[in-house]
């Protein structure tokens, strides 16, 4: 076999299903060797080298194996960036092959060389990506493979880039069966010294509550937090990105803290006196902690588990450190609580405290507007009231990520995903196309706003191409609505003169235009059960323009308060 056939064969023994990306001439010989594999690799070929890479990671995130892209030369590399700087802050396994001119020709001007004689693209993607490399003989090739996938699965993982000459592509190659192994075995450190104090900390704390982030996901470690939370009588608040990875119907809920969160997680965690806060999974970001609101910091202990070392104690002063995967340390967390917390009686005080507070927090059933536009927050109830259990939910950044993020309620980890780590406008266009095929008995949502949309749209012919059924929700309000509310909650009045607002654009005709099915709601055509089971059934890619009012103001007050503490 050829470097090319060779690279297809391991991918295909890493159990690699799909490659999303753009062909080109600088990788055709990826296409050569992907004929008649014998591992039935699909290539997914999107519309943009961005919305591809958005694919993999949504491919990635939901089944938590490894995502692939691909591109050629020059710009079609540097497409990918945009993407995988969203896979790499949020820690999400991703291959990046790309193509590169032979190597004879390094150096003389070659169409969209990229090496280091030119555009460097590996030092570019060496900023954004845990190992950047070009291949550097068919020798090696195989070795450095197999280095990116063992890199890009290891726990905390992330995206990974190889840069591939057209000749060394072609040259022939012997597979080494006795290196054909990944390593990606999954290490699950825990820190043994700590667990006994931490675990008698939290059976003794007066008010406790327990704060889980995005890590918590990345380790599968839902059912070990739920065990622990209900073990202890322990409230769970959860970051903005790990909106349900405790259910969010559970009594001992307080739901989102931070951007657009919910006034309970705000009025108990920060409001109120909490003396050991157990921290998991959490970098504790500006769009968690209310712009580091320093009365977050608990009266007594702050308990900061992570594997990553880096991001304890990094935005507040942790008194006990715990370094370690989050899903074995908070097993043994629970398992040495199981004796203890059976001699405390605490749990009545806890839950008449947090019930009293819900009481006032609860979030009113309806909400109405004028001019026949649908309100955006009884969009979300609707959304949620009428679509399955089951349903993969995305937001996009911006207003729709506020609205879902308030007014949804998760009730099954691993079901509602936001790239709020970088933020990147247009991800929850593509990255569901990616999600429905990682999870293709599970209807896949994506609620976007129109900015949003407008710059990753056509990628719904992706999904149409390859019969996708993903379905699209976008808030047609006209205008770029976080900047626009924005500027008008601020302080000051702020000009509009980088216009936020634009012509309502018709999104079901550009469906229909793209091959999709397009459906138009307000708010005299509103969702219903009959529709969606309409969609559902239908399975095919959907597209629902729903024209919003643009003057109800999303909850983002929080985020401006940030902007006039910090940006100032």
């Amino acid at each position: 076999m050829n470097t090319a056939e060779m690279i297809v064969e391991i991918l295909g023994r890493t159990g690699v299903k799909y490659l999303f990306g753009v062909p080109g001439s600088a990788i055709e010989d990826l296409n050569t060797a992907l004929d008649n594999n014998p591992y039935d690799i699909i290539p997914i070929v999107s519309k943009h080298e961005e919305g591809a890479a958005f694919m993999a990671d949504g491919y990635a995130r939901v089944s938590g194996r490894l995502g692939v892209c691909y591109a050629t030369a020059g710009p079609g590399a540097s497409n990918l960036i945009t993407g995988l700087i969203s896979s790499y802050v949020d820690q999400i396994p991703i291959l990046a092959l790309t193509g590169q001119v032979a190597t004879s020709l390094f150096g003389k001007g070659a169409f969209q060389e990229s090496g280091s004689e030119q555009i460097d693209l590996m030092r570019i993607f060496s900023s954004f990506t845990k190992y950047s490399r070009i291949l550097i003989s068919e020798g090696r090739a195989q070795y450095m493979l197999l280095k990116a996938i063992r890199l890009a699965l290891s726990n905390p993982g992330g995206p990974v880039h190889l840069n591939l000459p057209a000749d060394i592509m072609k040259r022939p190659v012997e597979l080494r069966e006795s290196l054909l192994s990944t390593g990606t075995e999954e290490t699950r450190l825990f820190d043994v010294e700590r667990v006994d104090k931490v675990a008698e900390l939290l059976a003794e704390a007066r008010r406790p509550a327990i704060i889980a982030g995005w890590g918590v996901y990345l380790s599968q470690a839902m059912p070990e937090l739920l065990q622990l939370a209900e073990r202890l009588q322990i409230p769970v608040a959860t970051s903005p990105k790990a909106k349900g990875v405790f259910p969010e119907s559970h009594e001992l809920s307080l739901g989102v803290l931070g951007f657009a969160g919910s006034p309970l997680a705000k009025e108990y965690l920060i409001d109120n006196d909490v003396d050991v806060l157990l921290a998991v999974g959490t970098s504790f970001s500006e769009m968690m902690t209310n712009g580091w609101d320093e009365h977050l910091q608990p009266s007594e202990h702050l308990i900061h588990l992570d594997v990553d070392i880096e991001k304890i104690g990094k935005n507040y002063r942790a008194s006990h450190h715990m370094v370690g995967d989050p899903q074995i340390n908070l097993k043994m967390l629970a398992q040495a609580v199981e004796g203890v917390a059976l001699k405390k009686n605490h749990s009545a005080h806890h839950n008449q405290h947090l019930q009293g507070l819900r009481q006032r927090h609860t979030p009113k059933e309806t909400f109405t507007s004028g001019n026949d536009l649908y309100h955006p927050a009884q969009l979300m109830f609707d959304i949620q009231k009428f679509f399955p259990e089951n349903c993969i939910f995305f937001a996009d950044i911006g207003t729709s990520m506020a609205w879902a993020i308030r007014y949804m309620s998760i009730v099954h980890p691993g079901s509602f995903f936001v790239s709020l780590g970088y933020g990147s406008m247009g991800y929850a266009v593509a990255a569901p196309v990616g999600a429905r095929l990682a999870s293709p008995d599970r209807p896949v949502v994506a609620m976007v706003g129109d900015g949003s949309f407008l710059m990753n749209g056509f990628e719904v012919a992706t999904a149409v191409n390859y019969k996708i059924p993903v379905i699209w929700v976008v808030l047609n309000n006209a205008m770029l609505g976080m900047i626009y509310h924005g500027r008008h909650l601020v302080k000051e009045t702020i000009p509009d003169v980088m216009s936020t607002c634009f012509q309502r654009v018709d999104y079901v005709k550009i469906a229909e235009g793209l091959g999709a099915r397009g459906i138009h709601l307000d708010g005299k055509v509103t969702l219903t059960a009959s529709l969606v089971e309409d969609i559902l059934s239908a399975q095919v890619p959907t597209v629902l323009d729903v024209w919003i009012d643009d003057q109800a103001v999303p909850p983002i007050q929080s985020r401006i308060n940030t902007m006039d503490t910090h940006f100032s």
